[in-house]
């Protein structure tokens, strides 16, 4: 305890160094997975490609692939943008088929009914299919931001200062102490981000509270 109250300055700043690294890339993976998974919806026969294309990215280990990616977007490899790359990549492969599905749900009956009113193909996305699908959305948005702020310690092994410092640094001086914060604050993370994600859904999305 002595050495956590000495380091809550190294502590809050390893904090924010991984919040930097996990939110643009929950972020990232959202706004590039609903239009893949639009497109798996409207054109069936490229869904399954797109949608196991996609789902394969997170069966390549992390590390490899943070190693990796320096090669192909020529940065230095204890550069965050490796990071951020990688956790992106990592939550489209959970987010496309989460949000593919979700669309999926929508019934023929409710997209026929909006087309009979003239609602046009994108209108009807914006009014109809995105609403309905929403919550479905939000549930796999919730798992992806989980899963990024786990995966983003891994990072702390090549050199990106994140929580996962906590870890390393922990393990190599023999100071328990530093890993049990490394643990604590991933976890705290992860549970508020999960919090404004469903605190955003009731905000954003009222109608799915009077559904359930």
């Amino acid at each position: 305890m002595d050495w956590i109250l000495a380091n809550t300055g190294r502590i809050a700043e390893l904090t924010l160094d991984h919040a930097a690294l996990s939110l643009p890339a929950v972020l990232a993976a959202f706004l590039l997975s609903v239009p893949l998974a639009v497109l798996a919806n409207r054109l069936r026969p490229l869904r399954e490609p797109i949608v196991s294309g996609t789902g394969l990215l997170y069966a390549v280990p992390s590390l490899p692939l943070f190693i990796v990616l320096p090669i192909i977007l020529g940065t230095g490899i204890r550069d965050p943008l490796n990071a951020v790359a990688a956790l992106t990549l990592f939550g489209m492969a959970l987010m496309v088929r989460s949000a593919a599905e979700a669309l999926d749900a929508v019934s023929a009956e409710v997209r026929l009914a909006a087309a009979a009113q003239g609602y046009s193909s994108w209108g009807r996305f914006w009014t109809v299919d995105l609403p309905l699908a929403g919550p479905a959305m939000l549930a796999g948005l919730r798992v992806v931001s989980v899963s990024t702020i786990s995966l983003a310690t891994v990072s702390a092994v090549l050199g990106v200062p994140s929580l996962g410092s906590l870890f390393t640094d922990g393990f190599q001086r023999g100071i328990m102490e530093s890993v049990l914060a490394g643990v604590v604050m991933t976890v705290v993370m992860a549970l508020i981000l999960d919090l404004l994600l469903v605190l955003s859904g009731r905000l954003l999305m009222p109608w799915a509270r009077r559904r359930a």
